[in-house]
């Protein structure tokens, strides 16, 4: 085990196994284990398209706002979202003990521990082992949930990697269902998940109260078909969905496109 020194001289512990990487969004760092699990462009996006697409211009500019995410592994979209909004309260809830603990030392690392916390605990528990406080508080909730449904896809014999990935403990609806319980009546909710399961994300939105409000589809290049989507929901909203722009990642060059560069602002 060595040692890192954090934003205010302190220590934080680096395991066996683990690394730091700077993120890109100004000096902010992120304690990560190649082996267990590493943040994709995906969870960049999606706290983009979070921050910019929130209804609520007060939630938007505001500073007393609570954001909760679900399935924050390290806790990489609440750090990009300290750096993106002046929002007080970000919460992330992880069930897996290990990138739990990481996000409570990225927070440190980050000398984030005011505005950052996270939470021990399974998205199917919310009411019973946690979020008590939390019901009907939050104006905006995000998810970037395991994409593959839990009999499907080829599951990686590294148990965290398969957790992340698949829909071995919760699902999708899981994750729906306990946005809708957090959120506040017209509180916004985005996920970034795969197109394939577009008319299920849509369903069972509407069967929890929320209404489809923003889709943008993400593909690696102008030449390829979209293999990701990010959708913005929001609680008791009317039924009008705009379609944004689609997102492209990489020039035909292999370098980033400016939309893509733009997330990293």
């Amino acid at each position: 085990m060595t040692e890192f020194l954090d934003g205010l001289g302190g220590k934080v512990n680096i395991e066996e196994g683990e690394r730091v990487d700077e993120t890109g969004f100004g000096q902010l760092r992120l304690i990560q284990k190649p082996e267990e699990f590493c943040y994709g462009v995906d969870a960049v996006i999606l706290a983009d398209f979070a921050a910019k697409n929130v209804v609520s211009s007060a939630v938007r500019n505001g500073t007393d706002v609570i954001c909760v995410d679900l399935g924050t592994g390290t806790g990489i979209i609440p750090v990009i979202l300290s750096h993106k909004t002046s929002w007080s309260r970000l919460t992330g809830v992880e069930l897996q003990t290990a990138s739990y603990d990481r996000a409570l030392r990225n927070a440190c690392l980050n000398n984030l521990t005011g505005r950052l916390s996270f939470i021990n605990g399974d998205v199917k528990e919310s009411g019973q082992t946690w979020g008590h406080d939390l019901k009907g508080k939050a104006d905006v909730v995000t998810s970037n949930p395991p994409y593959t449904e839990g009999g499907g896809g080829l599951k990686s014999a590294n148990s965290a990697k398969s957790i992340a990935r698949h829909e071995t403990t919760a699902n999708l609806e899981d994750f729906i269902r306990c946005a809708a319980w957090l959120l506040k009546d017209k509180g916004d909710f985005f996920m970034v998940h795969r197109p394939s399961r577009l008319v299920d994300i849509c369903c069972l939105g509407r069967k929890h109260g929320l209404e489809p409000k923003d889709m943008c589809f993400v593909s690696p290049n102008k030449e390829t078909a979209p293999n990701i989507i990010l959708v913005h929901f929001v609680k008791g909203g009317g039924r009008q969905l705009k379609m944004h722009n689609p997102l492209y990642v990489y020039n035909m060059d292999g370098t980033y496109t400016e939309n893509l560069r733009n997330c990293y602002k």
